[in-house]
């Protein structure tokens, strides 16, 4: 057992006369350091109290403690402040588990309030505690499919005590009546790579940068350098198109895989635990088929369907998160691309390392069709220049 120790100084005119007293008295130190009108020694608990109770001239003095005493009192000298010091360490993590303010961002404000509303449902609002990224990936999940006329793409970012959250409308093509005149124009901005066209006169060509909305085949059919007439531009125009994928890839992943194995079962459930009858399925997603509850007791008798499933579970750091990243990015980006768009080339680059996660950003090409169109029908053909007005 580990003793408290105490370090006096001893001091005085004659201070060698206590250590006489101290010997005489059967009273055990050790010398620690003896200088001209003054010593020092060490003594336990029990020869404290034996040196006093010594009647003595000469001036007696703690100086030091060590072993448990020492702790104590250090503690107890301290108390205040590392009280309020755990209280502010919890009051952080309390606050950084909260999120402040959610942000859609969106232009069109019907949008905005529509993905507000949804959040909301899955309690993604102000002044509610953070959920996990997976848990994210799911609720954008569920909304994508309930606003699938409305929306084509969305994504929960964190940063601090915010969630950002940026949607993509799904852009409906307009009617056009067949005999409309148009141009064929670039729907975002791209590197051409194919240009289709079977009318119109194609103004790009393969490799050429455009932006969103630039003319790639004009309906003004030209003679020379004279506009003579106007048509229907049609074809099909496919681009480059380039998009940076942010992926959260905590340091402690676990990946649910479902096997093949399932079975009925009889499930207890007796306050807030659950016990499945004959089943030996470690992890499992259950769906009830059948219920009988007492409503006076907290207890339940359920039939259910268990599926087996296995957890994966993996340890990433900033060296080796970039394989996870890019499929992580990949099935990401994929979601809001169409079936006929490919990704080209895809690579990581930058890698940050953030608290229990990894935060990495991966570049894309993708192959797109980025055909859009814009009506002409408005505008008269020019007779003495060049430019195309409108009526």
């Amino acid at each position: 057992m580990i003793k408290n120790l105490y370090k006096l100084k001893i001091s005085g005119k004659d201070f060698r006369q206590v250590i006489n007293d101290l010997v005489r008295f059967k009273i055990y130190f050790n010398y620690s350091e003896i200088k001209e009108k003054e010593c020092f020694i060490i003594v336990d608990d029990e020869n404290l109290e034996k040196i006093k109770k010594l009647k003595s001239i000469y001036k007696i003095d703690i100086v030091n403690t060590y072993g448990p005493i020492k702790y104590k009192r250090l503690l107890k000298k301290y108390t205040f402040f590392l009280l309020a010091l755990f209280i502010g360490f919890l009051l952080l993590t309390f606050l950084s588990s909260l999120i402040f303010r959610v942000e859609v961002v969106h232009s069109n404000k019907e949008i905005r309030n529509l993905v507000k509303k949804d959040l909301e449902e899955y309690n993604l609002k102000p002044y509610r505690f953070k959920v996990s990224f997976q848990a994210r990936e799911k609720i954008v999940k569920k909304i994508l499919e309930k606003e699938k006329e409305r929306l084509e793409w969305l994504e929960i970012k964190e940063s601090g005590t915010t969630y950002i959250v940026n949607v993509e409308e799904r852009k409906k093509d307009k009617l056009k009546k067949i005999g409309d005149e148009q141009d064929i124009v670039a729907k975002k901005d791209a590197m051409i790579l194919r240009i289709e066209a079977s009318s119109g006169e194609i103004q790009k060509k393969k490799y050429d940068y455009v932006k969103k909305g630039d003319i790639i085949i004009s309906g003004f059919i030209k003679n020379k350098e004279d506009v003579v007439s106007k048509v229907r531009a049609q074809g099909k125009v496919y681009g480059e198109v380039w998009y940076e994928v942010d992926v959260e890839l905590p340091k402690n992943y676990t990946e649910k895989e479902y096997t093949n194995r399932n079975k009925n079962v009889l499930q207890l459930n007796i306050f807030s635990k659950t016990y499945n009858l004959f089943s030996s399925f470690k992890n499992y997603k259950n769906e009830d088929k059948f219920t009988i509850k007492n409503n006076i007791l907290p207890l339940s008798l359920k039939i259910t369907n268990l599926k087996e499933v296995k957890l994966r579970k993996e340890k990433y750091n900033i060296n080796n998160a970039s394989s996870k990243a890019l499929t992580l990015a990949t099935e990401k980006l994929e979601k809001q691309l169409q079936k006929e768009d490919t990704i080209i080339s895809k690579k990581v680059l930058k890698k940050t390392e953030k608290k229990s996660k990894i935060l990495v950003e991966v570049f894309f090409k993708v192959s797109e069709d980025i055909t859009d169109s814009i009506s002409i029908k408005n505008k008269e053909i020019p007779k003495d220049d060049k430019e195309v007005k409108e009526e």
